[in-house]
Formats: C-alpha cells, sequence, structure tokens
C-alpha cells in the first residue's frame, strides 16, 4: 500500500502545505513507528496465507471470469457501491502483483507488493470507495469527481478510482513503488476517455494543493489526527476517508466531510470500524 512524505512532485516542483488550515482540526502528531502492514496482517502472514490460498479454478486470469467471481463474492455481502464493483470487475487485479502471487489475486487477501508493503484486500479498497460514493456531493455528481490517492502502492487502487474519478492525482512516498505504479498502470490499458492519473513521488502528508481543491481524498496509511493540508483542500461537499487514530479505539476509518451551509463552512467528521493501516510518515525515500 502506500505512504506519504515531504519532497517533490514528479514533475521537480515543490510539495508544501497550504499555510492556512480549518482551526478545527490541528497538525497531526508525528506518526506511531509499527511493524504492520495494510490492511490488518504483517507482512510475512501475507506472505504465508498466499502460499496456502487455492488457485483460482476456471479460465485464465486475463479471462475476466475470475475478476467477476471476486466481484460476486463481493457482491453476495449486499454492503458494497454497485458503481465501485463494476470498476473493480474491470481492473485486472493480478496484473499489479508478483508473478509469483498472480493467483492468489483474487482472494479477498492482502497480499505483498514489495518494499515491505502489501496490496490491500478487495473488500476494503470497495468499502472505502463506497464511503466516498456515499458523500453528498458525490451522490449530486454521480462521480467521485477531483480525487487525491495518498499512497498509490502498486497501483490497483488508482486503476480502480481512475474508472470512477473525473481526474486522479495519487501520491507516493517510496520512489520504488512509484516506479512500479507507474510501469503496471501503463501496462493495463484504462479507457482512453478517462484522463490518466497523474503520478507524483513526493509528500502525501502535504497533500498536493497544486492539483486541488479535491472533491473526494483517499488515504492507504494512518496517523495520529488527520494532516490539516487534507483538510485545507478538500472542496466544499466534498469528502475524505482515511485510517487514523481514535481515542480508546486504535485505528479506525475516519470520514471527514466539508460542509457549506449559510455560506459558512465546517467539517463534520465520524468515525468507522477498526482497521489496521501502515503509519503514515513523511520523506520522500
Amino acid at each position: 500500500m502506500r505512504r506519504s512524505a515531504p519532497g517533490r512532485s514528479a514533475s521537480g516542483s515543490d510539495v508544501t502545505a497550504p499555510k492556512r488550515f480549518p482551526a478545527t482540526l490541528k497538525p497531526a502528531a508525528a506518526a506511531v513507528q509499527r511493524e504492520v502492514l495494510m490492511p490488518q496482517r504483517h507482512l510475512h502472514q501475507a506472505t504465508r496465507d498466499a502460499a496456502r490460498l487455492a488457485r483460482p479454478s476456471g479460465t485464465g486470469l486475463d479471462g475476466g471470469a475470475v475478476r467477476e467471481r471476486m466481484v460476486a463474492r463481493l457482491r453476495a455481502e449486499g454492503r458494497f457501491d454497485e458503481r465501485v464493483l463494476a470498476a473493480m470487475a474491470a481492473v485486472p487485479r493480478h496484473e499489479f502483483v508478483d508473478t509469483a502471487l498472480a493467483a492468489q489475486a483474487y482472494e479477498d487477501t492482502a497480499l505483498p507488493i514489495g518494499h515491505g508493503q502489501t496490496i490491500s484486500k478487495p473488500s476494503v479498497v470497495a468499502h472505502m470507495l463506497g464511503l466516498l460514493f456515499a458523500g453528498h456531493g458525490a451522490r449530486q455528481r454521480g462521480s467521485l469527481g477531483r480525487v487525491l490517492e495518498i499512497g498509490t502502492g502498486c497501483g490497483y487502487q488508482a486503476a480502480v478510482i481512475a474508472l470512477l474519478a473525473r481526474q486522479l492525482t495519487t501520491i507516493e512516498r517510496l520512489q520504488g513503488l512509484h516506479d512500479k505504479a507507474r510501469q503496471n498502470l501503463q501496462r493495463v490499458a484504462l479507457p482512453r476517455s478517462q484522463p490518466a492519473p497523474r503520478l507524483i513521488w513526493g509528500d502525501g502528508h502535504a497533500g498536493h494543493a497544486a492539483s486541488g481543491p479535491f472533491d473526494s481524498i483517499i488515504a492507504a496509511a494512518g496517523g495520529e489526527d488527520l494532516p490539516p493540508a487534507w483538510a485545507a483542500q478538500l472542496a466544499p461537499g466534498g469528502r475524505l476517508v482515511a485510517p487514523m487514530a481514535a481515542a480508546g479505539r486504535g485505528q479506525v476509518l475516519v470520514v471527514l466531510d466539508h460542509v457549506v451551509e449559510g455560506g459558512a463552512s465546517r467539517w463534520v467528521r465520524s468515525e468507522h470500524e477498526a482497521v489496521l493501516f501502515v503509519p503514515l510518515k513523511s520523506g520522500v525515500v
């Protein structure tokens, strides 16, 4: 999955946070350094799970049948947005994992992608994108609009978002993963009607003001509190979904809505289920 850090964009421009932030949000505390990997499992555990899972049966991975079966299993749970499921059915997840693990690509499990990271479980991707779609602005637009993704990872979620957004900017702090995601996304054919994702090697902690404001922001790494730069770059009517620390609950999915009433802006925060994502970090590597 992905992380964030101060640095430069792919174009060489500095990535800096806005100087003014919503007064209701305080600067993020230092990220807790823990050997955890997203979602909900350590790297060695994800590797063991990948080794024991059964190979998909039926047609080959490129045929689409295994993707349809993955989506059918998610649909049977009855809690995921159909637009998200349709996008996931169109993206070949096996193209974003190592060849040795491709047979497990359509199981609902995290898989190692190198650099000490993992690709998120399909159900986690579906749930977080569904939360974005449930926002008032997305319901009005019928799409996720202009999206900022914090933590590109291997690029799988970026490919799914690209089918649901008007424009996607995605940031990765690890250059090795940034380069891998770029190669993966170039190999996977996205519809020509969709703008190509903008990949940035830089500090996701600071967002990317040059590409904002954003209708939707989604993060794949969690800190002690939401970075003020993210809220400052969230457009009126926009929604943010990210794992963050919650008092007495560990790490949970946090939803932040930018609400405008009577010409005044306010940010409404709600907390959802417990999760376990890697720490949000600063500093490109």
